[in-house]
C-alpha cells in the first residue's frame, strides 16, 4: 500500500521519513516517491494492506544498480516489520529482486555491482534496526 495512505501516525510518518533518510545515505541521488502505485482500482485490488510502499528514482539509468527506480516493501505483520522486499526497473522493466525473507540474495538478468547490492543490504540494516521487534519479557 501507498506510503501516503498508510502513514496515519506522527510515530510512523518520521519513521518513514528517517527510511528516506537512510536509502539517501547510500543512494545520495535517489528522489523518494510514496506513491509508487496508480489509484485505479484493479491496481489497489493488488496491494498488501500490510505492507508500506515507496520508491526510489534515480536521474536517469544508474548502470551499477542496473535501475532507473527500485521499488521498496516494507512487509508487516501487525506492527512487526518481517521483510523487506524490492525491485529494479528500468525503462526494459524489472531487472532485479531482492528480499530479506530468505536469503538475502538479488536475482534477475542484471544485477547491481557488488559494491551498491552491499550498500542496500546496509539500508535494509539500518530500516530493520528502526522498527525493532517488541520487546517480549
Amino acid at each position: 500500500m501507498n506510503a501516503t495512505e498508510k502513514v496515519a501516525s506522527i510515530e510512523l510518518a518520521s519513521k518513514m521519513a528517517t527510511v528516506i533518510h537512510l536509502f539517501r545515505q547510500q543512494f545520495p541521488d535517489a528522489k523518494a516517491d510514496l506513491s509508487p502505485w496508480s489509484n485505479d482500482p484493479e491496481t489497489k485490488s493488488n496491494l498488501d494492506p500490510e505492507s508500506i510502499d515507496l520508491s526510489f528514482s534515480f536521474p536517469g539509468i544508474n548502470q551499477r544498480i542496473s535501475s532507473r527506480c527500485i521499488l521498496v516493501q516494507l512487509r508487516f505483520q501487525g506492527d512487526v516489520l518481517i521483510g523487506i522486499d524490492a525491485c529494479g526497473f528500468s525503462y526494459q522493466g524489472k531487472q532485479w529482486s531482492f528480499s530479506t525473507i530468505g536469503n538475502w540474495e538479488y536475482r534477475g538478468q542484471y544485477l547491481p555491482s557488488s559494491q551498491l547490492a552491499d550498500r542496500f543490504r546496509q539500508f535494509c540494516r539500518d530500516v530493520y534496526a528502526l522498527f525493532p521487534p517488541p520487546d517480549l519479557t
